[in-house]
C-alpha cells in the first residue's frame, strides 16, 4: 500500500471485506470489519517485517530471542494503528464507512497468551525492542484457549474457555515450512563411533511444532519484529487403519494428545497428569525454539561456532530453562560438538531473568517424571549437575551444605532455578530490592562464585499504551504542558510536568480529567455488569493476580472494618469510597478462590445495607484482563500495592497506576522501593513491616494471636469473617489459616501485624483527599516522576548491560528528587 491515507485504508478494508470475509459493506458486522482491518494492517506489518529481516541479514546484527511462557498482548488493532501512525486515518475511514470505530476496536478479543505481570511485561518489552531498533523475536505457545475466562457465579469464580483465536488469528501468519519436530519418551542409547560419542534416540513419540507468527510494530520506526507462537500438531492427523475398522475415537487419539499441549496456559498441576502436561508444554516450547534458531543460523552462516556472538537468548522465569540442556543436545547430537565447546557457546548465549522468589515459580521436576519423558535431556542435566558440583566443591571445599543447596539434581529432583544460575552468563532481578534478595539470599552461594554475573534491571511499562492510548485526556495535557509529543519517545520528559505542581489551573484540569475518566469507567461498569458506581467517591483499586502474598485479604479485612465502623456510627464523617478488585485465581488455588468469594459476600452485604448507600461500595470486576485494565487504571485514584514485603519481585501494575496519577498505598516491596525513592513519603502512603523486619519477626517466633488479642478492631473483623455474612457462608477457614495455619505457616504473609498500620495509612489517604490541591499535586508528581519506569528505559538497560546490542539511546531518567 503506497499510501496510508483515509481513502487508501478504506479501499483496502473494503477489498479485504469482500475477498477474505465474503461480505459486501452493507452485510458486514463489527466482527467482519475488525477482521478486514486486522488483515489490512497485517499486510503493512508483514512487508515491514520482511524489510527488518533483510536489514538484520545485511548488517549481521546480534539478535535477541526473548522466551516467555506468556505474552499478554491485549488488543492489537488500535495499538498497531497507533504505532504505525495511521490511527486517525483508520478511525476516519471506519466512520466514513458507516461504523463506530470504538465498536470495531472493542470487538477484538484480548489475545489469550498470558495471565499476569510476566506476560504483560513481555508484551511491553516487545514493543520497546521494536521501537528502540533492536532486532528481536519473542517465542511462546499459541494457546488455543489462553488461561481462562473468569465468571463469578453466586460469588464464586468459575473458569470458562477463552476462545480468542476465532477472531484473534487474523493477526497470525502460519509458517508450516518451518515446522520443527519435538520428541517425547523412548529410549536413548550411546556408543562411541570414530572417536565420537553417538546418541541414538528410538521409540519416541513425535509432536510437530508449527509456527504461527505475529508481527510486532515499533513506534516511530519502520522496524517490525516477530512474536513466534508454536502450535502443536500430530505428524499424522488420523490413523486411517483404525478409522477404517470403525475405531473412530482411537484413530484420532494421537492428534488429540498433541493438540492438548497448546490448548491452555498453565494447566492445573495438582495431579500427575497436570504436572506431565506442564513439562511437555515447556519442553515443546523450548525444543522448537532452539531448533528453529540454530537451524536458521546454520543455514545462513554454515557454522555454529560463532552462534553466541550473533545471538542472545533471554529466558524469563524457569519455564524456558530446559532450553539450556536442549541447546546442548542439539549442538552435540545433531551437529557433532564436544561437550566443552557446546557448553562454552551455550553458557555465553543464554541469560536468565528471575521474576519472583516464590517457591512455586522456582520449579522442581521429579526424576520419575523427567527421566522417562525426556531421557536424553535427563542425561545432559545429570552431566551439568556433576560438572557444576565439581566447581562448587572446588570453591567451597568440604562444605556439603553448599553442594546440596546449589545442586541442579538433588534427592531425585531437578531444580530449574539452580540450572539457570549455573548455566547462564547473566542472572538479573527485576527491581533493586529483588536483585539484592537474589544476590544476598536466594542464590548467595552461587553469587559468591560469580559476582559479576548478577545484575539488576528494574521492570518497565509501555508508556505509549498505558498513558498515551488509554488516557487521551492526560495525553493531551502532557503534550500541551511539554510543548509537543516528544515524551512518546523520551519518557523522561514527563519530568517537565513538575514545574506545574503549584499551578492551580493545571491541577484543576488534572482533577477534571480524572473525573471524566471515572465517569467513563462508571458507564463501562454499568454496561458490562450493571454496577452503579458512585463517581463522587474515591476510587480505590487493587487489580492483579489473586495470590495470598499480594494480600487482597488484608484489603478486604480493612473494608470490613470500615463497614463495621459505619454500622456503629452511621453519622460519622466519612468520605465515600468505592473499592474495586480485579483478579483471577489459579483454578486449583482454593484459598485464593475463597478470598474471591469473601470479597463477593462482603460486596453483597454492603450493597444491601442502607447505612452504606452512597458512602461505601465494593465490587469485584470479573475477568480482569488487559482491555479491562485499560478502562480501569485511568479512573483509579488510590493504587493498592500492599504485598508482603520481600515477596513481590517488582510489580508493573504499580507503575501503570502511578503513570496515570493514582496515589499508592503500599509496602516497601518490589519496585515500590524505587517509587518511594522518587516520590518520598509525601507523595505516597507507605505502611507495614519491611522485608528485614518481617524476617526478624519470623525468626523471633512470630505468634499472630498476640496481634489478635491486643487489637479489638482486628479481633472483631476476624470474628465477623468467621461468622460470615448475609449469604450464610462462613470464612472460618481463612481466619484459622491466619491464626493457627492450615497446612501452612500461620499468617505467612503478616496480615495481622500490618493491619493497624494499613488502617492508619488508609485513614491518612482519606484525610489528604479532602484537600483537593494537595491530592492533585501528589497525582501530578506521580505522573511526572513515572518516566523512569518506562519499558524503553528497561530495554535500554538490558541492551547495554546484558545483551551488548546497540539501540536508539535515550537519556537516562533522573532518579533524584
Amino acid at each position: 500500500m503506497a499510501s496510508y491515507s483515509k481513502q487508501a485504508l478504506a479501499d483496502a478494508i473494503y477489498s479485504k471485506l469482500r475477498l477474505n470475509c465474503g461480505r459486501e459493506l452493507c452485510e458486514a458486522n463489527a466482527s467482519h470489519m475488525f477482521r478486514a482491518c486486522a488483515l489490512v494492517l497485517r499486510d503493512i506489518l508483514a512487508e515491514r517485517n520482511l524489510d527488518t529481516q533483510n536489514w538484520v541479514r545485511e548488517t549481521m546484527s546480534r539478535q535477541v530471542h526473548y522466551m516467555s511462557m506468556e505474552f499478554l498482548l491485549g488488543r492489537s488493532l488500535m495499538k498497531n494503528a497507533f504505532n504505525l501512525g495511521i490511527l486517525d486515518a483508520l478511525t476516519e475511514a471506519l466512520s466514513d464507512m458507516g461504523f463506530h470505530p470504538s465498536d470495531i476496536f472493542e470487538t477484538e478479543p484480548d489475545a489469550g497468551l498470558g495471565n499476569g505481570g510476566l506476560g504483560r511485561l513481555a508484551a511491553c518489552y516487545m514493543d520497546s525492542m521494536a521501537t528502540l531498533g533492536i532486532p528481536a523475536t519473542g517465542y511462546s505457545i499459541c494457546y488455543e484457549l489462553g488461561a481462562f475466562r473468569q465468571k463469578i457465579v453466586n460469588g464464586e469464580q468459575t473458569e470458562l474457555p477463552d476462545d480468542w483465536l476465532n477472531l484473534g488469528e487474523a493477526w497470525l501468519i502460519p509458517k508450516p515450512d518451518e515446522t520443527e519436530e519435538v520428541r517425547f519418551g523412548g529410549t536413548v542409547d550411546q556408543r562411541w563411533e570414530d572417536g565420537r560419542l553417538r546418541v541414538f534416540h528410538t521409540g519416541y513419540v513425535s509432536v510437530l511444532a508449527v509456527p504461527r507468527d505475529m508481527a510486532v510494530s515499533g513506534y516511530g520506526t519502520r522496524q517490525v519484529n516477530t512474536l513466534r507462537l508454536w502450535d502443536a500438531k500430530a505428524p499424522v492427523s488420523i490413523d486411517m487403519s483404525l478409522f477404517s475398522k470403525g475405531e473412530y475415537l482411537k484413530a484420532s487419539e494421537q492428534n488429540a494428545m498433541a493438540a492438548v499441549i497448546a490448548k491452555v496456559l498453565y494447566p492445573a498441576d495438582h495431579h500427575p497428569e497436570g504436572k506431565a502436561l506442564r513439562l511437555k508444554q515447556q519442553y515443546f516450547f523450548v525444543s522448537a525454539t532452539a531448533q528453529s534458531i540454530l537451524r536458521r543460523h546454520y543455514n545462513e552462516f554454515g557454522t555454529l561456532r560463532d552462534f553466541h556472538l550473533r545471538h542472545v537468548i533471554q529466558i524469563n522465569d524457569t519455564h524456558p530453562a530446559l532450553a539450556i540442556p536442549e541447546l546442548m543436545r542439539i549442538f552435540m547430537d545433531d551437529y557433532g560438538f564436544g561437550w566443552d565447546e557446546a557448553w562454552r557457546i551455550v553458557s555465553n548465549t543464554v541469560a536468565y531473568t528471575n521474576h519472583t522468589v516464590l517457591p512455586e515459580a522456582l520449579e522442581h521436576w521429579s526424576q520419575d517424571l523427567m527421566e522417562p519423558l525426556l531421557p536424553r535431556i535427563w542425561n545432559i542435566l545429570c552431566e551439568i549437575n556433576n560438572r557444576y558440583g565439581a566447581q562448587v566443591s572446588a570453591f567451597y571445599p568440604g562444605d556439603g551444605d553448599k553442594l546440596r543447596d546449589t545442586a541442579i539434581v538433588w534427592n531425585r529432583e531437578v531444580r530449574m532455578a539452580n540450572l539457570c544460575v549455573a548455566a547462564c552468563f547473566s542472572v538479573n532481578g527485576v527491581s533493586a530490592m529483588h536483585s539484592d534478595i537474589l544476590r544476598n539470599q536466594l542464590f548467595r552461594d552461587a553469587a559468591a562464585m560469580a559476582p559479576d554475573k548478577f545484575k539488576n534491571v528494574t521492570n518497565g511499562i509501555d508508556h505509549r499504551r498505558w498513558l498515551a492510548q488509554v488516557n487521551p485526556g492526560m495525553d493531551a495535557l502532557v503534550r500541551e504542558l511539554t510543548g509537543n509529543d516528544g515524551y512518546l519517545l523520551e519518557p523522561q520528559r514527563l519530568r517537565e510536568l513538575e514545574r506545574f505542581s503549584s499551578d492551580g489551573a493545571v491541577l484543576e484540569r488534572l482533577e477534571k480529567i480524572k473525573a471524566q475518566n471515572k465517569e467513563s469507567f462508571a458507564r463501562y461498569a454499568r454496561r458490562e455488569w450493571g454496577f452503579a458506581l458512585n463517581t463522587g467517591a474515591i476510587f480505590d483499586v487493587q487489580a492483579k493476580r489473586l495470590h495470598e502474598y499480594k494480600r487482597q485479604l488484608l484489603n478486604a479485612m480493612h473494608i470490613l472494618h470500615l463497614y463495621l465502623t459505619l454500622k456503629d456510627n452511621p453519622n460519622m464523617d466519612f468520605h465515600p469510597r468505592v473499592f474495586l478488585f480485579g483478579a483471577k485465581a489459579a483454578p486449583a488455588y482454593q484459598t485464593a478462590k475463597e478470598i474471591i468469594r469473601l470479597i463477593s459476600s462482603l460486596s453483597a452485604q454492603i450493597a444491601a445495607d442502607p447505612v452504606c448507600k452512597d458512602r461505601l461500595q465494593v465490587f469485584f470486576l470479573p475477568n480482569y484482563r488487559v482491555s479491562l485494565a485499560e478502562a480501569l487504571i485511568p479512573a483509579s485514584e488510590i493504587s493498592e500495592q500492599i504485598s508482603a514485603a520481600g515477596k513481590e519481585a517488582s510489580g508493573t501494575g504499580n507503575m501503570k497506576f502511578m503513570m496515570n496519577g493514582a496515589v499508592t498505598i503500599g509496602t516497601l516491596d518490589g519496585a515500590n522501593v524505587e517509587m518511594h525513592q522518587l516520590l518520598g513519603d509525601e507523595n505516597m502512603f507507605l505502611f507495614g513491616l519491611t522485608a528485614k523486619e518481617a524476617e526478624a519477626l519470623r525468626a523471633a517466633g512470630y505468634n499472630p494471636r498476640e496481634y489478635y488479642d491486643r487489637n479489638p478492631a482486628l479481633r472483631r473483623v476476624l470474628e465477623e469473617m468467621a461468622k460470615g455474612f448475609g449469604d450464610g457462608v462462613s470464612y472460618a477457614h481463612l481466619t484459622e489459616r491466619l491464626l493457627t495455619g492450615a497446612h501452612c505457616l500461620p499468617d505467612e504473609f503478616f496480615l495481622l501485624p500490618d493491619f493497624e498500620p494499613y488502617r492508619r495509612a488508609q485513614e491518612r489517604a482519606g484525610e489528604v483527599y479532602r484537600d483537593r490541591d494537595a491530592w492533585n499535586r501528589m497525582s501530578l508528581l506521580n505522573i511526572a516522576r513515572s518516566g523512569g519506569f518506562a519499558a524503553d528505559r528497561s530495554i535500554g538497560d538490558y541492551a547495554r548491560e546484558i545483551w551488548s546490542v546497540p539501540y536508539r539511546k535515550f537519556p537516562d531518567p533522573n532518579h533524584s528528587r
